[in-house]
């Protein structure tokens, strides 16, 4: 069985809305996955530039999966070692909550692989 390996990442500005309103940070943070695959996803890293705790969180269909807290002028590594399969045609995204009036940069790197 082949596989191949996919990565949302980068580095993206933000400016926070609240904890309960998480908000899209860029269009490449997000992954669809193709007819005829399913998608594992393999680990979350991630850093926050700025002075309050902020939240990365991995949504399903427009529906949260999972939730990564990263801290004030922290970082993150999350090793995700329970594998759930993403069907085909499901969109994985990337989104970020932060405490209203908060802004910096985060860095984020999902790691998925595609069988």
């Amino acid at each position: 069985m082949s596989s191949t390996f996919r990565f949302l990442q980068g580095v993206h500005a933000f400016a926070g809305e609240g904890l309960e309103k998480p908000t899209a940070l860029d269009t490449a943070l997000t992954y669809v996955v193709p007819e005829g695959a399913r998608a594992q996803v393999l680990y979350f890293r991630g850093g926050n530039s700025s002075g309050e705790l902020v939240v990365v969180v991995l949504l399903r269909d427009g529906v949260p999966m999972r939730y990564f807290p990263v801290g004030a002028r922290g970082d993150v590594h999350v090793p995700l070692r329970v594998v759930e399969d993403v069907e085909a045609g499901e969109t994985l995204e990337l989104q970020l909550a932060a405490p209203e009036g908060t802004s910096g940069s985060v860095v984020v790197d999902l790691g998925l692989v595609e069988v």
